[in-house]
Order: structure tokens, then C-alpha cells, then sequence
């Protein structure tokens, strides 16, 4: 019987030192977070500064109708709702810096998020888009 209760005890201490490392909640995650696509916001003030720059592409990415009504000048056209948009924008050279406008800044933010993730690196949105442009 004292076998027993010495065998009972010594599993007891050795099973209560088993674990202590992993009974702290794990810090790292198994799988690494993926970093957001990113781009830059301008104001339509550092949008024009912005545009002084040597090399620069101006993306206009609203729709022909859109555009007749005014557009800024030098803008490539690329209609965003267009169903060949990211095939059109495949075919664009990644190295320039652009600045990416619609009528109020959504559809250019949805542009230059899948620009981004197509490996663009200097990629800028107008913030309020042409909109807030004609407003300056």
C-alpha cells in the first residue's frame, strides 16, 4: 500500500510540472496577418502639388459620361465600371507614381486598392475626387 501511495504521489508532482510552458496563451499567431494594399490619400492641394512631379499619370476612372462633363487635363481615361477595368489597368507600366480620381473618391479608392495589390507603388487617391477638385 505505501508503494501505491508513493507511485499516486510522484505522478502527481511530476504531472503537475508538465505543461508550464504551454498553459500561457500564445502571443504569435500560426498564421501572419496580411498587410493592406497601400496607397495614399491627397487633398486635392497636394493633389496639385503632387502632379508637378516629374512622371506622373494622372487616372481618371469615371465613366464617359462623367468625363464629358470636365475633367482634369493630361488624364488618362480608364472607366472603372467598365468590365475590362483590371485588364486595362494590367496593361499600365508599374513604375510611375499615380494619382487616381473619380467624382467623389470611392471608385478611385477601389482602383487604387487593386492597383496596389497588382503591385503599383506609388499609387495616390484625391480625397472627395473631382468633386472636391472643381471646389478648390
Amino acid at each position: 500500500m505505501n508503494r501505491f501511495l508513493l507511485f499516486v504521489l510522484l505522478l502527481g508532482v511530476l504531472a503537475c510540472g508538465q505543461g508550464t510552458e504551454t498553459d500561457a496563451p500564445s502571443t504569435e499567431s500560426p498564421v501572419p496577418a496580411s498587410a493592406a494594399p497601400a496607397y495614399g490619400q491627397l487633398s486635392p492641394a497636394a493633389f496639385a502639388d503632387k502632379m508637378e512631379e516629374e512622371g506622373v499619370v494622372l487616372l481618371d476612372v469615371r465613366t464617359p459620361e462623367e468625363i464629358a462633363v470636365g475633367k482634369i487635363d493630361g488624364a488618362v481615361e480608364m472607366d472603372y465600371n467598365d468590365p475590362d477595368f483590371a485588364k486595362q489597368l494590367a496593361t499600365l507600366e508599374k513604375g510611375p507614381t499615380y494619382l487616381v480620381y473619380c467624382a467623389s473618391g470611392g471608385r478611385s479608392n477601389k482602383a487604387c486598392t487593386m492597383m496596389a495589390e497588382a503591385g503599383f507603388e506609388h499609387v495616390y487617391n484625391l480625397e472627395g475626387g473631382f468633386t472636391a477638385w472643381e471646389q478648390q
